[in-house]
């Protein structure tokens, strides 16, 4: 096997692992609307962290770096929409 294609795997690999360990916790946020026990600064720098690994693997030169990219976009979709919840709960409600 060539290293690029090994490289590759990896990132996929990494990218599911990432996306199925991070889902069930914001499905069960988004679900049951509860963030007692979430704190605002870790999702807002998960939001923040996933934004700038996204925009890594859209700048990378010579090619678009796709399991950085979708993982993050996935990650960083449910981050900010987790911190939206907690930021409506501690502040609006």
């Amino acid at each position: 096997m060539e290293q690029g294609s090994f490289v590759e795997i990896c990132g996929y690999v990494a990218t599911i692992c990432m996306v199925l360990g991070y889902l069930p916790q914001a499905i069960t946020t988004i679900r049951t609307r509860n963030t007692d026990g979430i704190a605002l600064p870790t999702f807002l720098m998960m939001g923040i962290g996933g934004i700038a690994f996204m925009l890594q693997g859209l700048l990378h030169e010579p090619d678009i770096i796709w399991s950085l990219f979708l993982t993050n976009l996935v990650t960083s979709s449910c981050s900010l929409i987790v911190f939206a919840i907690k930021i409506y709960n501690d502040y609006f409600k």
